[in-house]
């Protein structure tokens, strides 16, 4: 791979690597909305008898969004492996820029 080509890869990759660090934010903001919202319903379900109507009905809701927590953090756990993967990839192209740079200068010397 030439020089410009690596370049490229290399600054492809970093715009991936980049834009998984967003979603991976955007997904942890999420999930700390829903810790608030699921703090929030422990707290008026606090205040209500167990059996009644009202506290199961909280409880399936709570019960619902920790699922969507769990979605989530599979995501999250996805986005995380992908990155990995870039940062992996970003290391072997840096690694051929700098052989190029080597060779560029041997030949110039």
């Amino acid at each position: 791979m030439g020089f410009a080509a690596s370049q490229a890869r290399y600054i492809m990759l970093t715009a991936r690597k980049s834009d998984l660090e967003l979603q991976g934010q955007f997904i942890n903001q999420a999930r700390l909305a829903l810790a608030n919202i699921v703090g929030a319903l422990f707290t008026i379900s606090a205040n209500l008898e167990p059996e009644s109507p009202a506290a199961l009905a909280l409880q399936a809701r709570i019960a619902a969004i920790q699922t969507i927590d769990k979605a989530l953090e599979l995501n999250m756990k996805r986005i995380e492996t992908q990155r990995e993967a870039i940062v992996t990839e970003i290391a072997a192209v840096n690694k051929v820029i700098q052989k190029n740079i080597e060779m560029s200068f041997k030949t110039f010397a």
